[in-house]
């Protein structure tokens, strides 16, 4: 495996430094800005995932004077009012764009939307469900793409809606006809058991191309499973340009790192997060999940390439630039679930144009944007082995020597919470039931016979570290802010079933591992924000995100500095602030103890936490902000399972 690894990043790399020097010779680098202009064009704010404006409107003088400007419930609620046997998850997990002065978002229904910045009014609604088009099997999605041929006077909104890929007019929200047939595209063309798909990531536009990647269930029923793959669609026609196969079919590159014929019935290993793209190199960046199933990989032997993986495609024509996996045969659910963050750095007096990549394991992967090439060594390191029969885990994985991991990893008795003797002993009485060890610790079988063990502690736990939610970076500054959670969980196995086509199967109970009279078992900070300087690659500060648990009957009288809260929370950058939330409560797998209704704004230099405000329900969306009629907006979706999804608009007032 070690040879074959060596030859695949050598052909990577060869092609990138090649296309690379031709790229930089003919055009000098454009650095990374941020949202331009006042507006917010892109999910992450622009194409290279920054979510950051250099807006300063709102600063640390005024940001207590922060009031809610506007509020917006979502439009597929008033079809429930009318309907009340509708049903669509209430979870509103969009991002809104701002262009030319107007809002335009996606809904859980497939529907889109544009919004009056100043005033949170409705001036268009896309109908999706009366388009024949809508989300029949209902799901969270993450926002719009935005697409502008000023050539043509043409401004393009493409929303994900069911199974479709659907253009409307940005000014008027009618589908464009010409586009696909009759204004969509069926995405499920093509698509074997379309029952395990859905789309829920925001279409990320580069050039004239839509590129669209796509969401996969387990199913421990089948031996065949649903693969992951990502699509180019034109912007202008809906034609299909290209795809490319995230699990390599025979004469494809990397298709021999799935042995035994694993290919032909493996399923996932696809982009079901939201990517990013260098439009002046035309390259675009996605990260890869891992394959079926989650825990146990007997049944897919070899390295199992391009799962967990950072891809850079060529956007126009999908063809591999470079890649970089970043777990081998993965068996702990490490989806690359972040997007990748387009950075302008300097490295030792060397200017680098990067990409960095924020993972669940909690390491953040610096790489040359152009070549693929580490900007720090990676190393290969041996990894404990497993002991389920049938499975054969990789003997090393790649690990970065800069930056430092950014959370917890790997679980030990000197990780147990200790704030009392009494604590102390009953969580390590639950630690010596289970295998402890560094991170990769592989998955184990249930022993429940004397002496035996429940099963593995992983830690980061398959919401990570990071998660979709992300990071932020500051192209001024070169400093990349990354909130996480500390949140171990027990992962076991057991014998499938006659009727699985697998021989073991994660067991079904709860993966949370609680920790003593129902504390986490590990030492805070539970949730954290980590400040670090990309031009050297070290760690500048780390604060706890919110107070967490203090109030526990067994920490009240401990007078206990914050301790963090582990929440599925996405900043948003400023020129001079980070805000960021506790996460909605009602987030899919948040911790015990997770989650909570404040937002936030902390000196992005420091850390301190300068306002916060309580919602009606926790954040669920990435915030975003804008400048309209000289106002500045911080804009963020709130939801929780008994409170209908909205925006709420914040001005200083």
């Amino acid at each position: 495996m070690p040879t074959l690894r060596a030859a695949a990043a050598a052909a990577s790399l060869l092609y990138g430094v090649v296309v690379g020097a031709f790229l930089l010779a003919a055009a000098p680098a454009a650095a990374q800005q941020g949202a331009p202009g006042g507006e917010w064009r892109s999910y992450a704010g622009e194409a290279g995932g920054t979510k950051y404006s250099p807006l300063d409107q709102i600063h640390a003088g005024n940001v207590q004077d922060l009031r809610v400007a506007w509020r917006w419930r979502s439009v597929d609620h008033e079809l429930a009012d009318a309907d009340p046997d509708l049903q669509f998850s209430p979870m509103l997990l969009t991002t809104p764009l701002m262009v030319g002065g107007r809002l335009f978002m996606a809904t859980n229904l497939g529907q889109a939307a544009a919004i009056d910045p100043a005033t949170g009014e409705t001036t268009w609604v896309y109908r999706a469900i009366e388009d024949g088009a809508g989300r029949p099997r209902g799901g969270p999605t993450r926002g719009v793409g935005y697409w502008h041929d000023p050539e043509r006077d043409d401004e393009r909104i493409f929303v994900v809606s069911g199974e479709h890929l659907v253009a409307l007019d940005a000014r008027t929200g009618d589908p464009l006809r010409e586009f696909g047939a009759g204004g969509k595209v069926d995405l499920s063309d093509g698509v074997p058991h379309l029952e395990e798909y859905r789309w829920t990531a925001a279409p990320l536009i580069c050039r004239d191309m839509i590129i669209v990647g796509i969401f996969t269930l387990d199913q421990f029923d089948r031996r065949e499973q649903a693969p992951g793959y990502i699509r180019g669609y034109d912007a202008v026609t809906g034609q299909l340009k290209w795809r490319f196969n995230t699990i390599p079919q025979p004469g494809e590159f990397g298709h021999e790192t799935w042995e035994d014929g694993s290919w032909e019935h493996t399923g996932a290993s696809n982009v079901w997060t939201v990517a990013s793209a260098d439009e002046e190199l035309g390259y675009a960046y996605l990260p890869t999940a891992t394959p079926t199933h989650n825990w146990y990989g007997g049944h897919r032997p070899g390295d199992n390439l391009f799962a967990e993986t950072l891809l850079c495609l060529e956007c126009e024509t999908g063809r591999r630039v470079w890649h970089y996996q970043l777990i081998h045969h993965g068996i702990w659910d490490y989806d690359t679930a972040s997007t990748p963050i387009l950075a302008d750095i300097t490295v030792d007096d060397r200017p680098i144009k990067a990409v960095v990549q924020v993972t669940k394991q909690a390491f953040a992967y610096v790489f040359d944007r152009v070549t693929g090439e580490p900007v720090w060594p990676i190393e290969e390191r041996p990894v404990p082995q497993s002991d389920v029969p049938g499975e054969r885990t990789s003997p090393t994985q790649p690990f970065p020597t800069r930056p430092a991991p950014f959370d917890r990893q790997g679980i030990t008795v000197d990780d147990l919470i200790d704030f009392t003797p009494e604590l102390r002993a009953e969580a390590l009485e639950i630690f010596n039931r289970y295998r402890g060890g560094p991170i990769f610790t592989p998955p184990s079988l249930r022993d429940e016979s004397p002496g035996g063990t429940l099963g593995t502690l992983q830690l980061p736990g398959w919401v990570g570290g990071a998660n979709w939610n992300g990071a932020a970076y500051d192209p001024e500054t070169q400093m990349l802010y990354v909130p996480s959670i500390t949140a171990p969980i027990q992962i076991w196995l057991r014998e499938a079933p006659e009727e699985s086509p697998f021989r073991y199967l994660q067991g079904p109970v709860s993966v949370w591992i609680d920790g003593p009279r129902g504390l986490p078992l590990v030492k805070p900070p539970w949730g954290r924000i980590t400040a670090i300087d990309l031009n050297t690659g070290e760690h500048v500060w780390m604060v706890p995100n919110g107070p967490g648990p203090r109030d526990h009957i067994a920490l009240q009288d401990l007078a206990l500095p914050w301790l963090g809260a582990p929440g599925r929370a996405a900043p948003l950058l400023t020129k001079t602030l980070l805000f960021l939330g506790d996460g909605s409560r009602s987030m899919q797998v948040v911790p015990p103890l997770g989650g909570g209704r404040m937002f936030r704004a902390y000196d992005k230099a420091t850390g301190r936490v300068l306002w916060q405000t309580e919602l009606e329900a926790g954040v669920s969306g990435a915030p975003m902000t804008y400048l309209h009629d000289g106002t500045q907006y911080v804009v963020v979706a709130v939801s929780e399972r008994d409170h209908d999804g909205e925006l709420v608009a914040f001005a200083v007032q």
